[in-house]
């Protein structure tokens, strides 16, 4: 007879898990990886050839690293995300705010990922609708409100639609693009991008040139989220950093290799941030004559990215319901759920702000630019997640050194400062202009993002929190205190 699996006490009190329901250092690298990694954002480095590997590595090291580890720490020493590890480190305001942030930035984040859906599909019906801000608007607008019919009946399909959308949009459609790269080169074609050893790092223009490294840090947020699960691990000291390093590694190889691929066929001049990937697939099918599968891998890239919608819609704006109703941080018309409990009412309010931004892309010429400006506002928003995180991490171990935690980063102090200055750095530069800006006004530019940064990242939660009033707690609602 078997003995019973008899799971071990963590640190914090807890039952560890038994070897039936452990999670194995390698399936934490696989979610780890699903969550974070996507073919999206290779236009962007795509322009800049081979110099793509340095821009990708260096924010890996000095935000993804720390990000990571970090994170670790915090959600195995206290329950509840950013808003009890902010919370108990600084203060509850500044917690609300932590989550506030988290889920603000997918306002500006719904229009960036949508924009892109709508410039893969217009490779489906008409490549010429990808220059279109009047398509790429009335499509923003259509899913979106579709993703929030779906997500309000509470469908059960979005975590296996979000795993499969991994595997049919970004798996085999980043493999095909590198193998097609691959075999054009090997026939002797020449790339349209150089790939000597003189561009390994990219040309100094002044600090402009660098702008497009903020869309590498906005690539790699997410990362904290399943440091949830450290505790799931049968050996978080050993297997949580063996995690890490292999999502790492195998979230650059999703990233940099379709970047280059994408750089050899695509010269810079000719290459759109929304429509980068389809450009390359539809450039490549082209050459290799069976430019029929070009709408076959746009549909594919599109249920990739309406799955990882799906799965945003119902994760942030869940969380910020949960805060609001256990200490009334939000009014009880944002508290309000429907007849199968989904927060029908953030999503709709969420989603008049998601339209109105979409109108954006209707009215300003250039689509990559309104692209752009959206993509630096969400990771404006976001860093103040971070910067709150890595302050309250530091203090919890100088003020909190017993509080039992399952995993400690090692060099805490050290891995905080990086990130620290890494995520104040990116702001800075976020307010500079790129290439890809396409010659716009920059005033009209620095207002736009510092305007998008101060009105939702810390205006409307200063608003809440000054007007708030006691009977906004939900009083069927527990507090995180008594959870933790």
């Amino acid at each position: 007879m078997s003995a019973v699996e008899v799971p071990s006490e963590d640190p914090r009190g807890k039952a560890r898990p038994g070897r039936g329901t452990a999670i194995a250092w390698g399936q934490l690298a696989l979610m780890t990886t699903a969550s974070v990694a996507s073919l999206r954002p290779s236009p962007s480095m795509a322009v800049y050839g081979i110099a793509a590997v340095f821009l990708y590595l260096l924010p890996a090291v000095v935000f993804l690293l720390p990000t990571s580890l970090v994170a670790a720490e915090l959600a195995s020493g206290w329950d509840g995300g950013v808003y009890k590890w902010v919370s108990e480190g600084l203060s509850k305001p500044l917690g609300f705010l932590a989550v506030w942030c988290q889920f603000a930035m997918t306002i500006f984040y719904y229009p960036t990922l949508l924009a892109y859906v709508a410039s893969t599909l217009a490779y489906v019906f008409d490549e010429k609708l990808a220059d279109s801000g009047l398509f790429t608007a009335v499509v923003i607008m259509v899913l979106y409100w579709v993703g929030v019919l779906v997500s309000s009946r509470g469908v059960k399909t979005v975590a296996s639609l979000s795993s499969l959308g991994l595997v049919l949009g970004t798996l085999i459609p980043g493999v095909v693009l590198i193998v097609l790269g691959v075999l054009f080169l090997g026939q002797g074609n020449a790339s349209a991008a150089p790939m000597d050893s003189h561009h390994l790092l990219p040309p100094w223009t002044g600090i402009a040139s660098l702008v497009l490294i903020v869309n590498n840090f906005l690539s790699y947020m997410g990362m904290e989220m399943n440091a949830v699960h450290v505790n799931e691990l049968r050996d978080p000291p050993r297997q949580y950093p063996k995690a890490i390093f292999l999502a790492m590694g195998m979230v650059l190889l999703i990233f940099i290799l379709p970047a280059l691929a994408i750089s050899w066929v695509m010269p810079a001049k000719q290459l759109s941030l929304t429509a980068g990937v389809m450009q390359a697939f539809s450039s490549f099918f082209r050459h290799f004559h069976v430019h029929w599968l070009t709408p076959i891998f746009g549909i594919m890239l599109v249920l990739a990215s309406l799955g990882g919608m799906l799965t945003w819609l119902a994760g942030p704006s869940k969380g910020l319901l949960m805060i609001a109703r256990q200490d009334g941080y939000l009014p009880p018309f944002l508290q309000k759920v429907n007849q199968r409990g989904v927060q029908q009412n953030i999503l709709v309010s969420q989603g008049v702000l998601t339209t109105v931004i979409a109108l954006l892309y209707a009215f300003v010429p250039n689509v990559s630019s309104s692209y752009w400006m959206l993509s630096v506002i969400t990771t404006q928003v976001y860093m103040i997640v971070y910067l709150l995180v890595f302050v309250a991490a530091v203090r919890l171990r100088t003020t909190r050194p017993d509080h039992p935690r399952g995993y400690r980063a090692p060099m805490l102090k050290t891995l905080c400062g990086v990130g620290l200055v890494a995520s104040l750095l990116a702001m800075a530069i976020g307010f500079i202009p790129s290439s890809q800006f396409g010659g716009g006004n920059t005033a009209v530019y620095v207002l736009v993002v510092a305007g998008g940064l101060v009105l939702l990242g810390l205006l409307v939660p200063y608003l809440f929190l000054r007007f708030r009033k006691p009977d906004w707690v939900d009083p069927a609602s527990h507090s995180l205190d008594e959870v933790s």
